[in-house]
């Protein structure tokens, strides 16, 4: 960015309260097929995902389209309802702790005091289990800045309704009161009292972001998702924003989910960054950390797209596109697109169907595909001869060298051929660092080393 951006503020310490404590969280949309409309697979568009964010603490959250960081913005948010896992509220680190301890023990392992105590941290944090009362202190804390400001805006409202509204919600304040609050929080804001009764369309990408914003602090919140709150601005009006949240931030004491494409913002704004794809955390750690040593090749790939660095940086390129989420890669997600993939690295059946798909005529004749697992399964063809042209394709020097090095089995016998990868489990997160925590097994003894493409 041309325009000069205030860092954050350094941060020598993890902070003590925890605002918003994310555990295992999933959601997963259904895809719907046929007439009835029955379900048969659904999108993975977070697939449990763990993490902090402390208070008064920038979280910044990147990753390619479809990576499911909107939609992870969205459950915080309370906006969407997770399938599984759960979003805790405003807790202390030892509770944290606590929690954490509860949750690693088998529901069956649990002792009575155990299942009390989980359900009692439950009830007073967990966001979809809270009381009303509690569930109202969480709306009114936990406040939304959109991506498209005048989307978010309602069009035939005037500012003045547009930013009192959660006044007048949450019973804050009325009449005359109510118009010079709102005129305080368009002046933080940068904009005043002759805005007041103006619609949304008289006013620039800018200054309707800006009206967003005031809004979002109406009720004095304590956290902030940002959902990529500068990608439709101008690049001077985007320093303009970007400083804006900086100096409320410093003065609010506020605490932000920084969602964005542009790593240059992310920089920036953060103080932690989360590294997505395809609905899981791949990476974390500070931003100098992301930045400077990367250790997952998919934060390598994003880090080296970025124009804004020096030039002399290794140049890495991604191959293929993104794999289905309805059908995630096994292992690691991102091992179908990896320049320095393992044998270690999850390959499994749909790899191969994936591989034979590309090779045009070689799927023609399959006729059915007999799981046993995701990584054994009989490819069933029409005839003898193209199960043989098959098997050959898959042990060809065409193939992924890695692929080759973690089939077990590939045999054709008939019209079957047997294929049999080496089982692999998901690859978590393993912390590598101070604070730094990546899925990448090259890097977290998984593996003695890469085999190559």
């Amino acid at each position: 960015m041309s325009a000069e951006v205030a860092p954050p503020l350094p941060r020598d310490a993890a902070p003590d309260e925890v605002v918003v404590g994310v555990r295992d969280l999933a959601m997963h949309f259904p895809i719907r097929e046929g007439v009835l409309q029955r379900v048969s697979s659904h999108v993975r568009a977070v697939d449990g995902v763990t993490f902090d964010i402390g208070r008064g603490e920038t979280v910044g959250l990147v990753g390619e389209s479809g990576c499911g960081k909107t939609t992870l913005g969205r459950c915080i948010s309370g906006l969407l309802a997770p399938t599984a896992g759960g979003i805790y509220f405003d807790m202390s680190r030892t509770g944290v702790e606590r929690l954490d301890s509860l949750l690693g023990i088998p529901p069956e392992a649990r002792t009575q005091d155990e299942s009390q105590e989980l359900a009692a941290i439950t009830t007073r944090h967990r966001i979809d289990a809270m009381s009303a009362a509690d569930r109202r202190t969480y709306r009114r804390n936990c406040q939304v800045v959109f991506q498209d400001a005048f989307a978010s805006l309602n069009p035939r409202h005037l500012v003045v309704d547009i930013v009192g509204r959660p006044l007048r919600i949450h019973g804050e304040a009325s009449g005359s009161a109510l118009i010079e609050r709102v005129v305080d929080l368009l002046e933080q804001v940068g904009l005043g009292r002759q805005h007041l009764y103006r619609y949304p369309h008289q006013f620039s990408g800018g200054q309707r972001q800006r009206i967003s914003i005031a809004r979002a602090l109406a009720l004095s919140p304590t956290f902030i998702v940002l959902d990529e709150p500068t990608s439709a601005l101008d690049v001077s009006v985007q320093a303009q924003i970007l400083n804006l949240l900086h100096r409320l931030q410093q003065e609010h004491g506020l605490t932000y989910l920084f969602v964005s494409h542009d790593l240059n913002v992310v920089r920036h704004m953060s103080d932690r960054i989360i590294v997505m794809y395809l609905g899981r955390i791949c990476e974390v750690g500070s931003a100098n950390d992301l930045f400077e040593h990367p250790r997952h090749p998919y934060t390598e790939a994003l880090v080296a797209a970025n124009p804004g660095l020096e030039k002399g940086r290794a140049t890495i390129r991604l191959r293929g596109a993104i794999p289905d989420p309805s059908r995630p890669p096994q292992g690691c997600r991102f091992h179908t697109r990896c320049p320095v993939v393992t044998e270690r690295c999850g390959w499994a059946v749909d790899d191969a169907l994936r591989f034979l798909e590309e090779q045009g005529p070689a799927l023609e004749g399959l006729a059915d595909v007999q799981r046993r697992s995701p990584f054994d399964a009989d490819l069933v063809f029409g005839t003898g001869d193209e199960a043989e042209t098959v098997a050959a394709d898959l042990s060809s020097e065409r193939t992924s060298r890695a692929m080759r090095a973690s089939l077990v089995e590939l045999r054709a016998d008939g019209k079957v051929v047997r294929v049999r990868f080496e089982r692999v489990e998901e690859v978590e997160l393993e912390e590598i660092g101070p604070g730094h925590a990546t899925a990448c097994i090259l890097h977290t003894g998984g593996s003695e080393g890469p085999t190559g493409s």
